[in-house]
């Protein structure tokens, strides 16, 4: 694994031709391409043709969350388009995770795809109050749902990689040193995150929002390697 795809570039834009723009400045430093709510409600499926079009994996950060037969259909469908990873919460539950990582494998199988990866959603990194006990119960849910990995901060990813070493620990919040946390509670640089025990970062306006975005992905790659 290169070191440019533990980076997932966050897509956080409505536009698709400014996601676009974004996405090749930045392919240097990021192999994973997020493609999240907005830019998915904006855009749907073409968002993720375009990023996969462009050389990159696909982060589908929809953070499903329903009944498990329609987290199930809905995942089909993502399935179908290419990502390389899918996102669903883990207040879910064991039933409806195990519908969705059932759904993305068989949308992905019969579009002759390979094989994507089901992530759990913890606990938002915006929610600095949930009890302590939450992360542990929604790692455990997310493992016996056969999700491949979870999303959680980089306060978290030590304790949930104890509980589950063998999954994929995705943490977003990723910021360079001293910058501006906007609506993270939990931000850390990537160093920090590696050092926890991180796999894949997910970096977003720290870089997206400079006005240099290049500038500072380069800075931002410099000041903390993958172990």
């Amino acid at each position: 694994m290169e070191d440019r795809d533990r980076f997932a570039l966050a897509l956080d834009v409505d536009d698709l031709v400014v996601a676009t723009r974004l996405a090749r400045q930045l392919k240097p430093y990021f192999g994973v391409a997020k493609v999240g709510l907005e830019l998915y409600t904006a855009n749907g499926p073409d968002a993720v043709i375009a990023m996969i079009e462009l050389g990159y994996h696909v982060f589908l950060d929809l953070k499903m969350l329903d009944i498990p037969t329609t987290v199930n259909k809905a995942a089909r469908v993502a399935g179908a388009l290419g990502p390389s990873f899918l996102t669903m919460h883990a207040f879910g539950g064991v039933d409806m995770l195990q519908a969705g990582v059932e759904g993305l494998m068989a949308g992905a199988e019969a579009a002759g795809l390979p094989k994507p990866m089901g992530l759990g959603v913890t606990v938002l990194t915006s929610d600095g109050g949930a009890p302590p006990h939450i992360l542990g119960d929604r790692v455990k849910i997310a493992q016996a749902a056969g999700c491949g990995g979870f999303v959680c901060s980089a306060a978290d990813v030590r304790e949930a990689k104890q509980l589950a070493p063998d999954m994929l620990a995705v943490v977003p919040g990723i910021r360079a040193a001293g910058a501006d946390a906007n609506d993270q509670a939990t931000p850390a640089t990537p160093a920090q995150a590696f050092e926890a025990g991180a796999d894949l970062l997910v970096v977003g306006r720290t870089v997206t929002a400079a006005d240099d975005p290049v500038k500072a992905a380069a800075a931002l790659m410099s000041s903390g390697k993958p172990q």
